[in-house]
């Protein structure tokens, strides 16, 4: 499928909303890191952040953290930038994004301008601007991390990045991997969603893609596209006649084996945790839930 069509899908497909089911509520591998992977979780604490509140595009952030007591743990801890689907917000996801952080990863989440929940002038065209509001958002974070003043100076491993998102967010993580990203962008995680055009070019980067065979929303086969397109090594989850994204609700059959595979995904691309890549089909449970797929870099 082509970046023409892709965008076509996007663009047509999504026209049912792509806030997750819960909206009521080889070659090249992972870089080293000389951080060890953090055993057992953290506590957590949550703080928000306005970038450009005055501008033409205003970005919330809602940032998880591992915290003690007095505030952010101690150490530093590598970064993920999460992104939310059409229509979504960051609180809608946290049961995701708040274990990630207490498995010892800071998680900053945008709410994106023009395709949040409650946006003034909705648009789903403006994905196409979101990966460069993500990377406002590192460069904002890396400020921080030199400030004194700020509670997470000191704290954020900026050259150990991720970045995830679900449905029309997954499209935006594809779209930061595009020609000239820097090296530091190390991981992609892709929930139910696809490529951009300019996708997957310049530095390769370790790629999970997980998607409900049943997906009525954004279809499997484009996320098979973007997983067949990707230059680096790359998995695939296939969740067994699942949805858009039910399997992000905590209690669901499909959360617990999707959490323990993202979480382990990212200890090994951003804590090169070698015995967590080694879980990661593990991870994904019986294979009458869950189909795993793994190719090496080309």
């Amino acid at each position: 499928m082509g970046a023409g069509r892709l965008m076509a899908v996007l663009v047509t497909a999504l026209l049912a909303g792509c806030a997750p089911a819960t909206a009521a509520a080889g070659g090249a591998t992972a870089v080293p890191t000389a951080r060890r992977a953090p055993e057992g979780s953290y506590t957590v604490g949550v703080r928000t952040l306005s970038l450009d509140p005055r501008s033409a595009r205003p970005l919330p952030v809602t940032v998880w953290y591992p915290a003690a007591p007095g505030g952010v743990a101690a150490g530093r801890f590598p970064l993920v930038i999460y992104s939310h689907g059409l229509g979504s917000r960051p609180d809608l996801h946290a049961g995701l994004t708040t274990r990630w952080a207490a498995a010892g990863f800071v998680v900053a989440a945008p709410a994106y301008p023009h395709t949040r929940q409650g946006a003034p002038h909705f648009t789903r065209a403006d994905v196409r601007n979101q990966p460069a509001d993500a990377w406002r958002l590192i460069r904002h974070l890396g400020r921080l991390d030199t400030d004194p003043d700020d509670p997470l100076a000191g704290h954020l491993a900026l050259d150990s990045i991720a970045a995830a998102g679900h449905s029309a967010g997954g499209f935006t993580t594809t779209g930061m991997f595009s020609e000239g990203h820097p090296a530091r962008l190390r991981a992609g995680i892709v929930i139910a969603g696809g490529g951009l055009p300019g996708s997957f070019a310049g530095p390769v980067a370790p790629m999970l893609f997980v998607h409900g065979t049943a997906d009525p929303v954004v279809p499997v086969a484009v996320g098979q596209a973007a997983y067949r397109r990707t230059p680096g090594p790359a998995v695939f989850l296939s969740l067994l006649g699942q949805d858009h994204g039910a399997y992000l609700t905590p209690g669901h059959p499909g959360f617990a084996p999707v959490l323990a595979a993202t979480t382990d995904f990212l200890r090994w691309a951003l804590y090169d945790d070698a015995a967590a890549r080694a879980r990661l089909e593990a991870d994904a449970g019986t294979p009458t839930l869950i189909r795993y797929e793994s190719r090496p870099a080309r």
